[in-house]
């Protein structure tokens, strides 16, 4: 780019002829030479907020694990008042028109949670579709507590703790990025998706009385590996992880594992009430 220079040609007092050249203005890098550089520029934000940082890490992961305890304590609330209340698990199952309400709730809320993002990150408004989630699902759950045995939903409960205790500290501990293994999880997804549609045709022909077992064992394993998976995405210290930002979307995930494991486990245990 060509620079213009500015002549004058002027005399001077005495009558000599001299040319004067205005200097030319400094360049970028001449004139901020020497100044100090602002305080907050881009490369301390990123350094300061990134993923990595472990404190925001520390922050996420409470409060994810916050929320989805308020969840597991809303939902064993439930659970205890519809298997040991008498006339409230005589009210549910005699009208089950609540149960296809709660699962529309629920089918709607999930929705909008997992392929919406602007609702789950939007404040209040995440929590309270959270909320809402938590509470049909809630009502799924205790409604099919209350056709098993008492002892059977507290086995199962019990179980359902213990395995769950144990994938979270696997998960946390162990150095197996199961992060990378999403293309096996998804097959393995769709395997008992197409199976699960054959087995609601074939069992109310009771062709394979044992199928139904084997479906739940199936299950509980796949859910429990979803567990152990969508646990270290919440760690963010392997090849995959999810944003801090998506502590709704991540709370759901776990707390939707946790009842369908709890729930296969009930089909694999529980003893049905006569």
């Amino acid at each position: 780019m060509t620079q213009g220079k500015l002549l004058l040609a002027n005399k001077s007092a005495n009558g000599s002829g001299e040319v004067l050249v205005a200097p030319i203005p400094p360049s970028y890098e001449e004139a901020t030479a020497g100044t100090s550089a602002p305080c907050y520029n881009d490369c301390e934000m990123l350094t300061e907020f990134t993923w990595d940082d472990r404190n925001i890490r520390r922050i996420f992961i409470r409060k994810v694990y916050t929320i989805l305890m308020i969840q597991l304590l809303v939902t064993l609330s439930i659970v205890a008042l519809f298997t040991f209340c008498d006339p409230v698990k005589d009210y549910i199952q005699t009208n089950p028109g609540w149960y296809w309400a709660s699962y529309a709730v629920f089918f709607v809320t999930y929705l909008t949670l997992s392929c919406c993002s602007a609702p789950r990150r939007q404040f209040p408004w995440n929590l309270i579709l959270l909320g809402i989630f938590t509470l049909s699902l809630s009502y799924m759950t205790g409604m099919l507590s209350s056709f098993y045995n008492t002892k059977s939903v507290v086995l199962c409960l019990g179980i359902t703790a213990a395995v769950c205790l144990l994938v979270t500290v696997f998960s946390f501990q162990s150095k197996i990025d199961l992060t990378s293994y999403q293309g096996v999880l998804f097959v393995f997804c769709m395997v008992m998706f197409v199976s699960g549609i054959v087995l609601a045709m074939v069992l109310p022909y009771h062709y394979v009385p044992w199928l139904d077992a084997t479906y739940a064992v199936l299950g509980a394993i796949l859910f429990t590996m979803f567990l152990a998976f969508d646990t270290q995405l919440i760690m963010g210290n392997k090849r995959y992880s999810i944003s801090p930002e998506e502590y709704v979307f991540a709370t759901l995930n776990i707390y939707l594992d946790i009842i369908y494991i709890f729930s296969f486990f009930l089909q694999i245990f529980g003893t049905k009430n006569d």
